[in-house]
């Protein structure tokens, strides 16, 4: 992603017509035409810094703009309320009342999600709050940014003490160095009204949805999902979009984490002036999931022309992937994303940077193909580009002919994480990997030959790094 975006957070990816149509209004006074979508649900957009009277413009509405990465947006499964499955006490208004509790700017990533849904990340989070059975009660997941693994908070949170729970690890969590620690620590400065988890937290496995078009939401009403192939939305379309929502009283619009947007509680009697609203703007709302499954960074002109080559593969193959999701990454073992497979580009070697030369890929995935396991599974490393289509279809294949298959209990994953790594070491420079079980044919060094045991002439096969270059890292391998 373009880190040079300046973003307006909106909280849990809800707004309404009106303060949509507001933001729009400054962003086109600052000479803009467009605006893109972010995968936390928020809104981002180029602004020349050095441009004075255009910060002053901007200044006379009552809109934050966050130019500084630190800060995150909240991520809510708001958008799923009523129109997908969802925890049975658990309603739209939940949310915006939890929601509406944040008086200030994270700087720690919060999901507050139910796990009956697939749209909106479960785990993706630093805090990430999840709905359990117990009504207005919820799971917490941590995994502080230095921490290197997730653990649960010992005893579920009361709605209406999560911002309170999220505010107070702000102040601390820098020190935190387990969940036993922020537990004490919590319990020793907070008056909450937490619970005792009596069942542990089940995240059942569910297909990615269809989230396009006009469709029905209970007997009388519809919701409308809007998705644009280059994540670049017009802004007197939306201008336009939130005066239509505000005539025939539509409350809420929600940006989703895919990067397109959903309407709900569209009235009966104004669906036929709302297709006839769309078509005079010549707005597609059937795309085919082959295009819609799709996680690509914002502003990325390479990783979009990526995907299109894979997206019209699939189409020429006839392809299915309905219930599969896929993400593109610019950021080579960040392992944070929320697609069932992800094409990571490599990092040129540093040796290579001055010349222009072909990138490559790995192609990961989650066991079952399922993200809300949180285990990566690699599939092909170093790979060409003309090699991702028929590596995706292998991919594709393998997750029909497990699917139904891939429920698996709770203790067999656990024991799984623990028992399936394996420690390898790798470079700093180019991420090339020392497996001891593997040896380095190219150097005459034999399978099983322990790193501490090489010469300390040893070198980087790729870019010819020092020895003590590489890193220990854990390798999951199954």
């Amino acid at each position: 992603m373009n880190d040079d975006l300046h973003r307006i957070m909106l909280k849990g990816g809800v707004t309404s017509p009106g303060e949509l149509k507001d933001v729009i209004t400054m962003l086109e006074a600052v000479g803009l035409k467009e605006v893109y979508f972010g995968s936390r649900q928020d809104l981002l957009f180029p602004l020349d810094k050095s441009n004075k009277e255009q910060l002053a413009l901007a200044s006379k509405y009552n809109t934050v703009i966050v130019e500084k990465r630190a800060y995150q947006n909240i991520v809510s499964s708001y958008v799923c309320a009523d129109i997908f499955d969802m925890t049975y006490w658990l309603k739209g208004s939940t949310y915006l009342y939890i929601l509406e509790g944040f008086d200030y700017l994270p700087k720690l990533k919060i999901n507050i999600t139910d796990s009956k849904q697939r749209l909106v990340p479960i785990f993706s989070g630093n805090l990430n709050f999840i709905a359990s059975e117990s009504e207005d009660y919820w799971f917490l997941n941590v995994k502080l940014p230095h921490w290197k693994t997730a653990a649960y908070y010992p005893v579920l949170i009361y709605s209406w003490d999560i911002h309170t729970i999220s505010k107070a690890i702000e102040a601390i969590y820098e020190d935190i160095q387990d969940v036993d620690e922020l537990f004490f620590m919590l319990n020793k400065n907070l008056e909450t009204n937490n619970k005792t988890i009596e069942k542990e937290l089940n995240v059942p496995y569910l297909t990615f949805p269809y989230y396009e078009g006009m469709n029905r939401m209970g007997l009388d009403q519809y919701w409308l999902g809007l998705y644009w192939r280059n994540n670049r939305y017009d802004l007197s379309f939306l201008k336009e979009f939130c005066g239509f929502c505000l005539d025939n009283g539509i409350g809420k619009i929600c940006i989703t984490p895919w990067k397109s947007f959903i309407v709900k509680g569209i009235k009966i009697q104004s669906r036929t002036d709302l297709e006839k609203f769309l078509g005079q703007w010549g707005i597609n709302i059937r795309h085919s999931q082959l295009e819609m499954n799709w996680h690509v960074p914002v502003d990325d002109l390479e990783a979009l022309e990526l995907k299109k080559f894979l997206v019209l593969s699939f189409d020429q193959n006839d392809i299915s992937t309905y219930g599969l999701t896929f993400g593109l990454s610019n950021d080579s073992g960040k392992r944070s994303h929320f697609s069932s497979i992800i094409i990571e580009k490599n990092t040129p070697p540093s040796i290579v940077k001055d010349f222009t030369i072909r990138p490559t890929y790995n192609v990961l995935y989650f066991k079952n193909f399922d993200p809300n396991t949180n285990i990566y599974k690699a599939y092909a490393h170093d790979v060409d580009k003309i090699e991702l289509p028929g590596l995706l279809m292998e991919l594709s294949k393998n997750y029909f002919k497990q699917l139904g298959h891939i429920e698996a209990k709770k203790e067999e994953t656990e024991k799984s994480i623990d028992q399936a790594t394996r420690e390898v070491y790798q470079c700093k420079s180019c991420f090339t990997v020392y497996d001891e079980v593997y040896g380095d044919t190219a150097a005459n060094i034999e399978a099983g030959t322990l790193f501490n045991d090489l010469s300390e002439n040893y070198s980087c096969p790729v870019c010819e790094s020092s020895k003590s270059n590489f890193e220990k890292r854990a390798l999951q391998v199954y």
